[in-house]
């Protein structure tokens, strides 16, 4: 394989991510692409679906003591993927597993980790990959190489692409394995585990509405709520509302906060930080309002509004009260 995506998977159900980082494997270099997934066991179909989905070798790792991330255990599977495998790109999400295994991983076997990517791209002249990510706080976007080491490793952020869909007809190779009993080690013990409602999570959300610093100061939060009930969207928010204490952390969308990729994203005084974009770039209808007409944001908006948000948000919810339509 030349490049192996790490799969996830929740009560015995692959999640989304591993199908998105399917897509991105197609889009660098299709054929010879590789899942890896670790679990107490899943269904023939289940893995299947990965073979549907683009993966062309999938390494599935399966004992009871897999069935919850303990960063060793995980980071010995990959190891021993790598080795037998040889892939010269590793691909996993930005999750909390992935947050902790991949950086890991990337340390035992000493080479690099380039985390949070906003595109991947392969370099046609030398065939290393183009791994591009935010930095110095997000005021500019940085390309990182790893030219001497191998496998070159990154993770994306859930939700900033499109699952992968299924091929009829599609065949590859399905690998169960049973780890040696010596990986059943860690310094981690578990206690307890909640599982997490993602029904509830505003980045599941279909439609957001999201206040940036033109809310100039919390007491005009009563009429965003309004319209974001109107609208039946969740409210978010940029960092520096978050920062303020004007909304919690959950609502912050961005590099440091949550991804979105809603059917509607109304952003209201949001200027359209580097940071905040990398949250929210892949929404399907954007309106931005805005009294800077050069927000950066107006240059992916669908419908950008030149005005105040005070003048515009009030005559928005009383339209949608009469049964007005945005």
């Amino acid at each position: 394989m030349k490049i192996c995506i790490i799969a996830e998977a929740y009560a015995h159900k692959l999640l989304p991510i591993s199908f998105e980082l399917l897509t991105r494997a197609l889009r660098l270099m299709p054929g010879q692409i590789g899942a890896l997934i670790l679990s107490d066991g899943l269904e023939d179909g289940e893995l299947e679906k990965l073979v549907a989905c683009g993966a062309d070798e999938v390494v599935s790792y399966e004992a009871p003591w897999l069935a919850q991330f303990r960063a060793e255990p995980y980071c010995e599977a990959l190891a021993e993927t790598v080795r037998q495998f040889q892939p010269e790109i590793v691909l996993g999400g930005a999750t909390s597993t992935g947050r902790t295994w991949l950086p890991y991983s990337a340390m035992r076997m000493q080479t690099g980790l380039t985390a949070d990517c906003t595109e991947l791209a392969i370099d046609s002249e030398t065939g290393l990959l183009l791994q591009t990510r935010p930095a110095i706080g997000g005021n500019i976007m940085a390309t990182i190489k790893t030219p001497n080491h191998r496998p070159q490793m990154a993770t994306v952020r859930p939700r900033s692409t499109p699952a992968a869909k299924p091929v009829a007809g599609r065949t590859g190779t399905i690998h169960r394995l049973t780890p040696p009993p010596e990986w059943n080690t860690s310094h981690a013990t578990l206690i307890s585990a909640t599982p997490v409602d993602e029904s509830q999570e505003l980045s599941a959300a279909t439609k957001v509405v999201v206040v940036g610093r033109g809310i100039k100061k919390p007491e005009n939060l009563p009429m965003v709520r309004e319209l974001a009930s109107l609208l039946g969207a969740a409210l978010g928010a940029t960092r520096e509302v978050v920062d303020r204490g004007w909304l919690p952390y959950s609502c912050q969308i961005g590099l440091s906060g949550r991804t979105v990729t809603p059917e509607l994203y109304v952003g209201l005084g949001v200027s359209g930080a580097i940071q905040h974009l990398a949250g929210m770039q892949t929404a399907k209808r954007i309106v931005a309002v805005n009294t800077d007409s050069e927000a950066q944001l107006f240059s992916l908006a669908d419908l950008a509004i030149v005005g105040s948000i005070m003048d515009v948000v009030p005559a928005l919810n009383a339209k949608l009260r009469k049964g007005g339509t945005l």
